[in-house]
């Protein structure tokens, strides 16, 4: 060695790049104190790897900020978002079929306009007291207000939205004074059935609908007239003074049994029963009146009256609540689009 000494320079020049290869193949943090790398300190690393660590947190820090910055509102799921869609289906479902209700009765009632010829010159004059212009009105109010709440809900339009739940404040509001009223009233009930009813009377050849309704009521619940069967003798046809076949009689409403053979109406089963005295009468008409069965129905089905009105008003405000919570989950929603729009990206 000591003759060659260029050559010893050579091998200890070629030791150390080896060694210095090796070194940077190799990591500075092995895999088992990968977890203890934030406290540890390392031989023959340089002092800017502690800035170059800094500045990689720093950027990385920014990335995450950029990209939450990034993420919409909607992007974030309230917890609530599933029973707010619940209550969204629910709301336009029921408006969707009571909106087809709403136009079936408007159907029936144009049906009953249009069947009645109650369009003709003769009778427009009549078409205001019409019955079944109420169904018409009743029809056309429901459809109408059942759209509303369905294109709202679905459209999520504030205006329509409010204008529905409005709407429906207001009927609630009504029904609930209308049961107050009719409670108060209760003594005085009677006497505006009994006119009525005596009204239909008078006018039960002349009015087609009276008259089925005045059919309806004396079959369904086996009675002739108001009080009593003598009080047909207000009707001019069935007055024991007209001049006609049907003087001093009933309408078929009023027989026990109207089907002559059990097929065909007998029109003619109640002719002369004014005639008659009650015990011969009650095998052939009903002798009791109406406002009396009326009041025996209400008090037999008191408790299912209640229930259903009830529901009915338990229906509406669940209505109103649902609408409610969709209102202020698009104001919600919108305010939160606002804010988002309003940030620096």
């Amino acid at each position: 060695m000591g003759r060659f000494p260029s050559f010893g320079r050579f091998l200890f020049f070629w030791e150390r790049k080896n060694d210095f290869q090796n070194g940077e193949n190799k990591p500075l943090i092995s895999k088992g104190d990968v977890r203890n790398a934030e406290g540890a300190s390392y031989l023959g690393t340089h002092e800017s790897s502690g800035s170059q660590t800094s500045s990689t947190l720093s950027s990385h820090e920014d990335s995450t900020r950029a990209s939450s910055r990034n993420i919409s509102p909607s992007q974030c799921l309230d917890p609530s978002s599933a029973s707010d869609y619940i209550f969204k289906c629910l709301l336009v479902t029921s408006n969707l079929l009571f909106t087809v209700l709403g136009l079936v009765t408007l159907v029936v009632g144009l049906w009953g306009l249009i069947n009645k010829d109650s369009f003709a010159q003769e009778k427009i004059s009549g078409l205001g007291t019409d019955p079944m212009l109420l169904f018409c009105f009743l029809g056309l109010a429901l459809a109408l207000l059942s759209l509303m709440g369905c294109v709202g809900a679905l459209r999520e339009n504030l205006c329509l939205l409010r204008a529905f739940s409005g709407s429906i404040l207001l009927l609630v509001v009504a029904q609930v004074l209308a049961a107050v009223v009719l409670y108060s009233l209760q003594g005085q009930i009677a006497e505006y059935l009994r006119s009525g009813m005596l009204a239909a009377m008078v006018r039960y050849q002349d009015d087609l609908d009276l008259r089925f309704i005045t059919d309806e009521i004396q079959t369904g619940l086996q009675c002739c007239g108001a009080d009593t069967y003598r009080d047909w003798e207000i009707n001019v046809y069935f007055n024991c003074s007209a001049p006609g076949v049907q003087a001093c009689g009933v309408p078929p409403s009023c027989c026990i049994d109207p089907l002559e053979n059990g097929t065909v109406w007998n029109s003619q089963c109640g002719v002369g029963a004014q005639q008659l005295d009650e015990f011969s009468a009650q095998s052939v008409i009903f002798l009791g009146g109406c406002l009396g069965s009326i009041s025996r129905w209400i008090e037999q089905h008191s408790r299912a009256i209640i229930t259903v009105v009830i529901i009915v008003l338990g229906v509406q405000i669940l209505t109103l609540l649902v609408t409610a919570r969709l209102l202020q989950r698009i104001r919600w929603s919108r305010a939160q689009h606002d804010a988002y729009s309003q940030s620096p990206q």
